[in-house]
């Protein structure tokens, strides 16, 4: 029951990644004036707001593959699900870092809720050492 309550849940989350692929990539807003990535504290000014936004997009593809791949490697028994999950979550989190603009305001539409339930997974996953699954 686990196993499957916990792949479902990376699943989900990797698809989380996609709504900020189209965020970012302008196919539609997450909310009304919603300027992510644009104002990015790392790339904004150095490289501008259409590169910006590229290297957010593929960031964000790369999470989310990567993420729905460690929930189905979990699904499927596969042992492989521990690296695949720590590695992608790990950049998610560098991404979300990377394209904060740098103000303390609406941090929910830059990414902090994503990094806090990156953070939740990978303490569990490296810390506690949990879920441990018989495959």
């Amino acid at each position: 029951m686990i196993r499957t309550i916990a792949g479902v849940f990376l699943i989900l989350h990797g698809f989380v990644h996609l709504l900020y692929f189209g965020q970012s990539q302008r196919i539609f807003e997450l909310q009304p004036g919603m300027p992510w990535p644009d104002g990015s504290w790392a790339f904004g000014k150095l490289i501008g707001a259409e590169p910006t936004r590229a290297v957010a997009s593929l960031a964000l593809l790369i999470s989310a593959l990567g993420l729905i791949a460690g929930g189905l490697a979990i699904l499927l028994g596969q042992p492989w699900w521990q690296a695949a999950t720590v590695g992608f979550l790990a950049l998610s989190s560098l991404l979300y870092l990377a394209m904060w603009n740098a103000t303390f305001e609406h941090l929910d539409n830059q990414g902090l809720i994503g990094i806090l339930i990156n953070l939740a997974i990978l303490a569990a996953v490296l810390i506690f050492r949990w879920p441990k699954f018989a495959f």
